[in-house]
């Protein structure tokens, strides 16, 4: 967790200093002018500036800065707007503090009973619907039950969670064995653990796949979470790491009617570098041409990732059962399925796919809409 900010006012020259663990340094003046919060300088409602922050002046100074008596600081910059700013507020900022929970990677001793949730209460209760966003920001995957099997109501769950994204493949798919369809998963065959769709721009963010009838003891459903083995396999072998996280990948699919292609790095990253999930398809993907030392090193850590994705100590293995749907983030957990016989029984799923912020917006409208209730009361 990062070290808590603390500012300090300077008189002379004026200037805000702030002060993080052992980091210490001077706040920009363009940096403090552009978070006024004067309604003259601020749409209350959008919180969406009425000024062109980008045309302030690059050489914009503090003019005056003096102390208030609530911890606040009131600012005269040089091109003659003032503010009062809170403290509080400004080193909230610095600090990045988010209302999201935090990602927390887990293996295959993950307790999948507290990741299920009841359909039924998610519809009647807005505290089991939070419940269930929270542990799927969390963890990456949750489980629903007692969904109704009838066609198309994922669409109605996805709708719930946020917003469905319509593919080549439709708003959404069916997946159950035929000879002619045109994807391996529309075929009995084991499947190792993947992400979906990684030749896609952008990658599909969410997938659900609800389970309408499943007669075959077979076709196990498969998870694994890429940021536990993106740990271990950066500890294992940094340089090849390194090379998997920067290095393009060519992904391409082909059917009768379609053909597409994307090039993107197999460890997907924030901003700041950190992995958020992977691009990882076997059946989908080509090694990037590099001199024979860099080709041969990537071919051992993309070998080593692949062992670690289907490590038993990281996979999680169960069995999706008819009215069960799974959500999962289609680039931080991988999903895979064991090889079924066809002729014991029938197995049909349907599948769709959700943009990446729609939780993230159903979980801030929540806390919203409860600090809303609390400040009526």
């Amino acid at each position: 967790m990062p070290a808590q900010v603390r500012l300090e006012i300077v008189e002379q020259p004026p200037a805000l200093r702030a002060h993080q663990g052992d980091h210490h340094f001077t706040l920009s003046p363009l940096w403090l002018r552009e978070r006024t919060r004067s309604r003259d300088q601020l749409e209350p409602m959008t919180q969406q500036r009425l000024f062109d922050s980008h045309a302030l002046d690059p050489d914009l100074a503090i003019a005056s800065l003096e102390s208030g008596c609530h911890d606040d600081v009131h600012i005269a910059f040089s091109d003659g707007h003032q503010e009062t700013f809170q403290l509080d507020a400004l080193a909230a900022d610095i600090q990045g503090h988010s209302h999201f929970p935090s990602a927390t990677p887990w293996d295959a001793r993950i307790d999948h009973q507290g990741l299920r949730f009841d359909w039924r209460q998610i519809l009647a209760d807005d505290a089991a619907f939070h419940q269930s966003l929270d542990a799927y920001l969390r963890y990456g995957y949750i489980v629903l039950h007692d969904v109704p099997t009838d066609p198309e109501r994922i669409l109605e769950v996805g709708a719930k969670y946020g917003y469905v994204k319509e593919t080549n493949f439709g708003r959404y798919f069916e997946v159950y064995s035929r000879p002619t369809g045109n994807d391996l998963a529309y075929r009995s065959v084991a499947l190792g653990p993947h992400t979906d769709n990684p030749y896609r721009h952008p990658v599909p963010g969410i997938q659900l796949l609800h389970c309408l009838v499943n007669e075959t003891s077979g076709g196990l459903s498969t998870l694994v979470d890429s940021l536990q083995v993106l740990a271990t396999l950066q500890h294992e072998m940094p340089e090849g790491y390194q090379l998997l996280k920067q290095t393009p990948v060519r992904f391409r699919f082909l059917d009768a009617g379609t053909e597409l292609v994307t090039h993107r790095s197999m460890i997907q990253t924030d901003a700041e570098g950190r992995p958020t999930g992977v691009h990882y398809s076997p059946r989908l993907d080509s090694l990037p041409l590099l001199d024979a030392c860099d080709t041969r090193l990537f071919h051992q850590a993309r070998k080593r990732l692949g062992e670690l994705f289907l490590d038993p100590d990281f996979e999680f293995r169960f069995r999706l059962g008819a009215g069960e749907l799974m959500m999962f983030d289609n680039s931080r957990v991988l999903h895979g399925r064991t090889r079924y016989n066809p002729d014991e029984g029938h197995r049909h799923l349907q599948g769709c796919y959700l943009d990446t912020d729609g939780p993230r917006e159903r979980y801030a409208s929540l806390l919203k809409d409860a600090h809303t209730a609390q400040e009526v009361v």
